[in-house]
């Protein structure tokens, strides 16, 4: 049995761009998150961590960036070339950033400007970032089929490996989530999510399956325990609050981490910081 079951979030096609197959793309993301756990709960030896259990943290990624991935984006750095829906979750995603910095107009025009914004304000590499996350995004909550498809491959992963954990970074808790709800036979002792939008309003929350009930949602049947962590300064993990005022059964929500200067996203430096070793420790231990 794998112990952890990782659930990768944006960004991450470069994997499979440098491979032989997905399978080697599978292979080198897995290698990369047990790395960046191993260093957090080293960090921990002493106190909480494991004396030579290495293996026991080892995490198999479901991987899933092939099935988003739509080819090189016209346009590069432009909001100009996003879809139209994408365009929309951009717009929504700054206004609450910067509920004064998304001027009225055309669509295209307020993207520009959103864009603008996270350039003058965070920097090219930040916007760069951004526009990557809503046309990824988009594309999973935008095509039945391949959310279908994403989900699939992420409860194949958990099905096979029945891990105690399942880690999910920034789109990957959203996906995490549906697949969680979607096929409830299948369980784990912790759901952990890092950097989550899965509150964001307008943007995810609005358009999770399923759909919130009262202005909440739920933590998946199968999750016996829920811990979510986040930057303090993560522009992705909107709102600022945490998940526990969005979600019924959050059992630890900590939204004001620290996981290190510019990387406020960072999947690496969410897997090695101290809270989510904390929190992964002690299902290792019990084992």
């Amino acid at each position: 049995m794998t112990m952890i079951v990782g659930v990768h979030g944006i960004g991450n096609y470069h994997y499979r761009a440098h491979a032989d197959s997905v399978k080697a793309a599978t292979g080198a993301i897995s290698a990369a998150w047990t790395g960046a756990l191993g260093k957090g709960l080293a960090g921990l030896k002493g106190s909480t961590a494991l004396d030579g259990s290495a293996a026991l943290a080892a995490a198999r990624v479901a991987y899933y960036a092939h099935l988003l991935h739509r080819g090189t984006p016209q346009g590069g750095d432009d909001p100009a070339y996003l879809d139209e829906d994408a365009q929309d979750l951009l717009i929504a995603w700054v206004d609450q950033l910067a509920p004064a910095g998304v001027p009225q107009g055309p669509r295209t025009a307020r993207a520009r400007a959103a864009g603008d914004w996270l350039s003058r304000h965070l920097g090219n590499r930040v916007l760069g970032y951004a526009l990557t996350f809503v046309r990824e995004a988009n594309t999973y909550l935008r095509d039945d089929g391949r959310r279908q498809r994403v989900r699939d491959a992420v409860a194949e992963v958990i099905a096979q490996h029945r891990p105690r954990i399942v880690i999910a970074h920034s789109l990957g808790s959203v996906v995490a989530y549906e697949t969680l709800w979607q096929y409830p036979e299948l369980s784990a002792d912790l759901l952990v999510t890092l950097g989550s939008p899965l509150a964001m309003p307008r943007v995810i929350f609005d358009r999770l399956d399923p759909k919130p009930s009262a202005g909440r949602g739920h933590r998946p049947p199968g999750a016996a325990a829920w811990a979510n962590l986040a930057d303090v300064g993560d522009i992705v993990a909107i709102p600022r609050d945490g998940l526990s005022p969005h979600f019924v059964g959050v059992t630890h929500d900590n939204p004001t981490i620290v996981i290190g200067e510019y990387a406020f996203h960072s999947i690496d430096h969410y897997l090695a910081a101290r809270e989510t070793a904390e929190v992964v420790a002690p299902l290792l231990n019990s084992c």
